[in-house]
């Protein structure tokens, strides 16, 4: 029988052994008087100054965004690798703020680290901010958030599913219809355009995890405006590569290939690979950022369509941020949950989650390749069987 205060349909409450110490662990630590000594006690002083940063952290995060968000739209950080450090004046008058805002802004970027002060009262890049001068992908994230930020203005009603703002929604069209081959190309090229300028973060990370000249023709499902599918071709001179995505992106991608003077090894078909057959052949099949933006259902009957066009013996590699990455925890749940959230479909998935919907679909040899920087992207290797690869899972 339920409890009276559980709601109806309310699991019965289950206990640990580790409830009682944890309990006793939370009570103390949200305990005024305990926390008062331990930033007094020498041998806790540094512990508590910590926790007491990382949640003021947590608290003003916002805040440290939207001065990045601000050096970034005044383009600072590429000015100043180009022109060298600059006084605030100058700064001001290049940006074309007032001297007391610019002021201020600096001040703020140098607390983050985004920038430095320099001698002679000039300001130089800071150790955070010079990844960003050479960075078009990172800078155009950042930019790119501001969509993101209005969606989660109400986090309660984005998890209540209540919310009035849908921006990130309307910036992936493709997650918001069942049609995505009927959407027109304009309303494509936003997020091909996104895809594109952070493609290399991705791509370096795979490139050097899986060198590709052991293989004969590549696959790229789901691969933009061909981004990456160039970058494999240039890194494998025999390879034969082709990338499957939407029409409007297709047409991007053969454009791209003519300009690059990669047409006669590179085509670009257009498709829904949900609703489509994909081009059998390939020996290899790329899914880049592609996996978390789907549910189960619908990321299985991918997999499935995958192992089927690959031939007997293939390999799909899967890149993409993963949850449970240690190290980067927040990235995954954190970050990607609640960004996939706004988006309106797809989760983070843990690595052994990955590893189950492979098997699932049928895929032998499931590997992690080491990346250099698994916060950007990890990748998995998985096999299609030698004999019945048309055999379903």
């Amino acid at each position: 029988m339920a409890r009276a205060d559980l709601s109806p349909g309310a699991a019965e409450p289950v206990s640990h052994w580790s409830d009682g110490p944890l309990a006793w662990r939370d009570r103390l630590l949200a305990s005024a008087t305990f926390r008062r000594w331990a930033q007094a006690f020498p041998l806790t002083r540094w512990i508590a100054r910590r926790r007491a940063a990382a949640v003021f952290d947590l608290v003003a995060g916002f805040v440290y965004s939207q001065v990045l968000s601000a050096c970034v739209q005044l383009r600072l950080f590429e000015l100043l690798l180009a022109d060298g450090p600059q006084t605030a004046a100058a700064l001001a008058a290049r940006c074309q703020l007032p001297l007391s805002a610019t002021e201020r802004l600096l001040r703020a970027a140098v607390a983050l680290q985004l920038l430095q002060h320099r001698p002679h009262d000039r300001y130089g890049l800071g150790p955070l901010g010079a990844p960003l001068a050479g960075d078009a992908g990172l800078a155009a994230m950042v930019t790119h958030h501001a969509a993101l930020y209005r969606d989660l203005a109400e986090p309660l009603a984005l998890l209540r599913g209540s919310a009035r703002e849908a921006a990130l929604a309307a910036y992936w069209p493709y997650a918001g219809t069942d049609a995505p081959q009927a959407l027109p190309p304009e309303r494509l090229q936003a997020y091909s355009a996104l895809m594109a300028a952070s493609q290399p973060l991705v791509a370096d990370q795979v490139l050097q995890a899986y060198p590709l000249d052991r293989h004969r023709r590549l696959l790229d499902v789901g691969g933009g405006n061909g981004a990456f599918a160039q970058r494999a071709a240039q890194s494998a001179p025999h390879l034969q590569v082709q990338v499957f995505d939407l029409p409007g992106v297709a047409d991007a991608a053969r454009q791209r290939f003519d300009e690059a003077g990669l047409s006669p090894r590179c085509r670009a078909i257009g498709g829904d690979f949900f609703q489509d057959p994909l081009p059998p052949g390939a020996d290899l099949i790329t899914l880049l950022r592609v996996v978390h933006d789907h549910d189960d259902a619908r990321v299985l009957r991918l997999l499935r369509a995958i192992r089927q066009a690959l031939v007997p013996g293939g390999c799909l590699l899967l890149a993409e941020p993963l949850a449970e990455t240690p190290g980067a925890a927040r990235m995954g749940d954190a970050y990607f949950g609640f960004y996939l959230l706004a988006m309106g479909r797809g989760e983070p998935r843990s690595e052994r989650r990955l590893r189950e919907l492979l098997r699932e679909a049928g895929f032998e040899r499931v590997q992690r390749l080491s990346t250099t920087l698994p916060l950007q992207a990890s990748a998995l290797l998985a096999r299609s069987p030698v004999q019945g690869s048309d055999q379903e899972s």
